[in-house]
């Protein structure tokens, strides 16, 4: 997803062409894409902002369903194995993914998430973690970055004034 995702648009088309996604990917994958699992990623791909564990148990429940947190938990942890969503560390909260399942091969992926502290609405963009200055560092020190995790909280252009 581009940073103009800070941009009004329609939420709609993120949960539709999410799910669909989504649906192919499972589909072709041989995965099992369980009613919960999609119910968690549609939830998911709502709005911009992140979720915790219990605020999606929340709205599970408010669907009717006897929902327990085991139930979320598992539906969270495959939608984060299978790429489908990312778990936010700052926040202990979870995101929907906004590229496309299956576009990235394994650990090419290093997405960094724009928090902002006002309205909450993340953003995923992409980064390079062996370049910049932990590259250099990592590559001075003889090491190879397997997994980055880039969090940067401040302000969206809407809360900032549009001065962003």
């Amino acid at each position: 997803m581009p940073t103009d995702a800070f941009d009004p648009h329609d939420h709609q088309g993120c949960i539709d062409d999410g799910l669909k996604a989504a649906e192919r990917h499972c589909a072709k994958a041989g995965l099992q894409f369980t009613p919960i699992r999609r119910r968690v990623l549609e939830i998911l791909l709502g709005d911009h902002t992140s979720l915790g564990a219990y605020e999606i148990l929340d709205r599970l429940r408010g669907d009717g369903l006897n929902a327990q947190p085991p139930m979320a938990y598992r539906a969270l942890d495959f939608l984060v194995t299978h790429g489908f969503a990312h778990r936010i560390e700052q926040l202990n909260a979870f995101i929907a993914c906004s590229h496309t399942p299956g576009a990235h091969g394994k650990g090419q992926h290093t997405p960094a998430f724009l928090i902002c502290r006002t309205c909450q609405r993340v953003v995923e963009t992409e980064t390079d973690p062996s370049a910049g200055e932990l590259g250099r560092a990592a590559k001075q020190a003889g090491f190879m970055i397997e997994r980055t995790v880039r969090e940067a909280e401040g302000l969206c252009p809407g809360c900032a004034g549009g001065d962003a």
